[in-house]
């Protein structure tokens, strides 16, 4: 049997650095980006960041072997730049990179809750991946996700119990097009239940609480109902049913789902119009109640602030939040529901 011209250690040193240079190269791929070009400096500070110490040289000489093999191109520049050709296929590369990760944790952590069973098996391999690659890692990037935090603007809520069955029909009706027949708890005293066939239309969360928008199989009338609130649910055969022209956001901007101040008229807009010490009216100046929001001067150091909003539940009680900070509101009818139990 012949021998080989290399020791046990001389092929353990080229074995070690074969390895080397594939996971370098491995890394460099997975960062080339898709329409756009970036430079080899900006890639080396990628991967000094993911804490791969290597040279402009070296990454120059990687990317001319992996443009060999892989449908990657320069764009001829001083210094290069690199990308992925318009027309290669999407690539499925098993790596992420730390600003990936972070991304991928930050949805898990706020969004999960809103994707449906069948998508969340598909993700959860990727948010694996994502705690892998962070836990592999030590350098500043790792730390975003300890570092951020989203906090409600109201007072916090302990979210609900929503019925998991119910939840997962609901979600999967929604993502199929599918109508939905439901036992649903009534909002009143007797907790009465009611059998209900639905058309899903779109989720909203709003503070602690999800809301299915939708319409009913018996009325044309969009209308919400609350997640915790269904008792069951069972996905159908049939097609949901779409209101002509509806569009979740112009729904939203309605301000319906801020509660209507009376559930026999129709979600109207007011003119508001507020008198408040200018110290107090920087809120309006920094974050706008609307687009034509104008805030003038009066006597005293008093702003006036008018703007165009919906009159419904949920201004009624953001306003009360500022309690005599206001000294004057129009219109009359909303004054009133502000101070309706003041002194």
């Amino acid at each position: 049997m012949a021998k080989s011209r290399l020791d046990p250690k001389a092929e353990t040193k080229a074995e070690k650095e074969t390895g080397n240079s594939l996971h370098r190269q491995w890394q460099i791929l997975s960062r080339l980006p898709n329409g756009k070009w970036i430079g080899t400096r900006d890639l080396q500070e990628q991967l000094q960041r993911e804490g791969i110490d290597i040279s402009l040289r070296t990454i120059q000489r990687d990317l001319n072997q992996i443009a060999e093999r892989f449908p990657i191109e320069n764009n001829g520049a001083t210094p290069q730049g690199w990308r992925w050709k318009s027309d290669a296929p999407i690539q499925s590369i098993p790596h992420m990179n730390s600003s990936q990760a972070v991304t991928f944790m930050m949805v898990e952590e706020h969004l999960k809750h809103l994707l449906p069973p069948s998508l969340l098996a598909e993700i959860n391999p990727w948010f694996d991946l994502a705690r892998k690659s962070l836990s592999s890692h030590q350098n500043n990037v790792r730390q975003w996700i300890n570092r951020v935090r989203i906090i409600p603007a109201t007072q916090p809520l302990i979210p609900p119990v929503v019925d998991r069955k119910a939840q997962t029909a609901i979600y999967e009706a929604l993502l199929q097009d599918r109508q939905l027949e439901c036992i649903y708890v009534k909002r009143n005293a007797q907790k009465e239940e009611k059998t209900y066939v639905l058309n899903p239309l779109a989720l909203v969360q709003r503070g602690a609480i999800i809301y299915l928008v939708c319409t009913r199989q018996d009325k044309s009338e969009v209308q919400t109902f609350a997640l915790h609130r269904f008792k069951s649910a069972t996905v159908l055969d049939s097609r949901a049913l779409h209101p002509v022209g509806f569009d979740i956001d112009q729904y939203i901007d309605t301000g319906t789902l801020g509660f209507r101040v009376d559930l026999e008229q129709a979600t109207e807009d007011v003119q508001l119009v507020l008198h408040m010490h200018q110290n107090d009216a920087m809120t309006f100046i920094e974050s706008k109640l609307s687009k034509d929001q104008q805030i003038t001067d009066l006597e005293d150091d008093m702003k006036r602030i008018s703007a165009t909003v919906p009159f419904n539940l949920q201004l009624v009680w953001w306003l009360r939040g500022f309690g005599k900070k206001i000294t004057h509101i129009e219109p009359a009818q909303v004054a009133e529901l502000v101070w309706e139990n003041s002194q």
